[in-house]
């Protein structure tokens, strides 16, 4: 199959048992139908419940903590390099 904006041969990627057609050249991702709802089950499997984070969080040396920033769900099913 084509791309649809590059007309560029399009590569398959399975991920999680998601089909994902995406383009070399353009990086751009397309969907068959029902992987977009695989996908949201993926991402609502992988969520773990979130914690609550004071602003200003500091330890005993004064120095200020931030809060671990939670990776997306979309980076480990997009990353094709």
């Amino acid at each position: 199959m084509k791309c649809p904006h590059c007309n560029e041969m399009l590569l398959m990627s399975e991920r999680h048992n998601i089909q994902i057609d995406y383009c070399p050249a353009c990086r751009g991702i397309w969907l068959d139908k029902g992987e977009l709802d695989k996908m949201l089950e993926y991402a609502a499997a992988k969520t773990e419940p979130t914690r609550n984070y004071q602003s200003g969080m500091h330890d005993a040396t004064g120095k200020h903590n931030k809060p671990y920033k939670k990776k997306s769900f979309l980076g480990d099913l997009f990353d094709f390099d």
